[in-house]
């Protein structure tokens, strides 16, 4: 047995089926087996969402920051009591190895721990005034309801930062979760339940995406979004966001440099880059997938990442050697498959990989391509899959143009022990995160978020509470 739920919708603080007990199976992507279901929520169950959010932003807006800190507390410490069980879920549903998936839950429980910090701290200014008997202050004030929509490839992580700004600024939060995991999110959800999260404050719906965001967004009661997933569907929603006045937070697709300069450290930035590269198979918004290496140190670094690529265990996530688990779904393993035959026949270089494996699951080999033409549609297209390109420059200028090339600006990395180069790349690569000789991207203190066709806002460090909030004026005489 897999213990696996059928995930109903939680609204108003109860769990329910969907109106029609409408139903959508939910499959294992190591066998493509059918696991589970989860409600495929109608118009009336947005409805009644949105009744509930609305309410419960009229009771959460109202209770003290210290209170709501407190709840929050509580939240994250039931998450930690629930981890083994909801990343058995996690990888059930979605993939990755079930050690990957105990980390998820446990950084969204330090995610939450995080923000119920910052709801303490939402301070507004007193402004000195042109008058003695004059008093001029600015108060933070939730926003409103919001709606969130997330992906499939974290389904903890990515709920758990809008969920968490949202009920510390003091807002209602209706969550539409991904239809491929539902439950580790219900995991999430019930943690905050159990909690005493009152009733409407968070809303948990599944179904389809389209139907629920073209229907939500231009709803009178929702006053904000945020969003998570591709740059073309980012952009849709953000139009519609825009034109009905809807503040909208959005952290959408990436294509990450990583530029090894010829005095990098090869060892170090292959220890962190392989692991990170095939990290969730790939299916990471700021994995490293442009290399850019040193012409001096290039057939190294690319014969040495080859070797480790081969060397990683694929399977499934519940086995404890397993590194790498599968892709989500056929789909994905198509799309891949597609990208590198194009690279290869547009001339690059096969090191390591390039096929699927097996004909049970959706499982994909550790790729390395190397010295492929910035025409190739992999040079051009975000991945999302296990692969890694690597290509030669022979001056800075030249990698950092190519860094730059693309119109993500989500993730970049850096290797070098030239304490000016790498001031230089920080100031230079345009991208909302910068990592240089290490990982230190996604930790809930700092910002998470990217810039141009990777979208805008952040969703970590003390900005991310920011969107949530209003700005009021205040004047008073005498």
């Amino acid at each position: 047995m897999n213990n696996y739920p059928d995930v109903q919708l939680y609204i108003d603080g109860k769990w329910r089926p969907a109106e029609g007990d409408r139903w959508i199976s939910v499959t294992d992507p190591s066998n493509a087996q059918e696991i589970g279901r989860v409600a495929h929520a109608t118009q009336r169950d947005l409805d009644a969402a949105l009744v509930a959010a609305d309410t419960g932003f009229g009771i959460w807006s109202r209770t003290s920051a210290f209170e709501r800190a407190k709840i929050m507390r509580r939240a994250a410490e039931n998450l930690r009591s629930q981890v083994e069980e909801i990343a058995r879920w996690m990888t059930l549903e979605q993939g990755k190895p079930l050690a990957q998936s105990r980390l998820e839950a446990l950084a969204g429980a330090d995610i939450i721990d995080w923000f119920a910090g910052e709801a303490q701290r939402t301070y507004g200014q007193v402004i000195p005034a042109r008058a003695s008997d004059i008093l001029q202050v600015t108060i933070k004030r939730p926003v409103g309801p919001v709606a969130a929509f997330t992906p499939w490839n974290f389904p903890i992580n990515q709920i758990v930062r809008k969920l968490s700004a949202a009920v510390a600024a003091g807002c209602s939060i209706i969550i539409k979760a991904p239809v491929e995991t539902p439950a580790s999110p219900a995991g999430l959800i019930k943690a905050f339940d159990d909690a005493g999260i009152p009733p409407g404050v968070v809303n948990l719906i599944n179904g389809r995406s389209t139907e629920i965001s073209r229907y939500l967004i231009p709803h009178p009661i929702i006053r904000k979004i945020s969003f998570t997933g591709s740059t073309a569907v980012g952009k849709e929603l953000a139009a519609l966001a825009g034109l009905h006045m809807k503040r909208s937070t959005m952290e959408l697709g990436g294509h990450a440099p990583v530029i090894v300069a010829d005095d990098a450290d090869l060892d170090l930035a292959l220890a962190t880059m392989v692991p990170f590269k095939f990290r969730n198979a790939g299916q990471v918004c700021i994995s490293p997938t442009r290399f850019l290496v040193a012409e001096s140190v290039f057939d190294e670094f690319s014969d040495r990442f080859g070797r480790a690529a081969k060397e990683i265990k694929v399977g499934n996530g519940l086995h404890p050697t397993t590194e790498m688990g599968p892709l989500i779904n056929e789909k994905r393993v198509e799309t891949v498959d597609g990208l590198v035959t194009d690279a290869l026949k547009r001339g690059a270089r096969l090191v390591a990989g390039g096929r699927r494996i097996g004909n049970q699951g959706s499982y994909y080999e550790p790729t390395v391509l190397a010295n492929v033409p910035s025409s190739a549609l992999i040079m051009n297209e975000e991945p999302f899959g296990p692969v890694a390109v690597i290509n030669s420059f022979s001056a800075v200028d030249e990698a950092i143009a190519e860094a730059n090339r693309l119109p993500f600006g989500l993730a970049a990395y850096a290797y070098t022990r030239d304490g000016a180069l790498a001031t230089r790349l920080g100031n230079e690569i345009r991208s909302g995160m910068t990592s240089i000789n290490h990982v230190g991207l996604a930790l809930p203190e700092v910002p998470f978020g990217g810039v141009g066709d990777s979208g805008f806002g952040t969703e970590g460090g003390s900005e991310a509470i920011e969107s949530y909030l209003d700005t009021s004026f205040v004047t008073r005489k005498g």
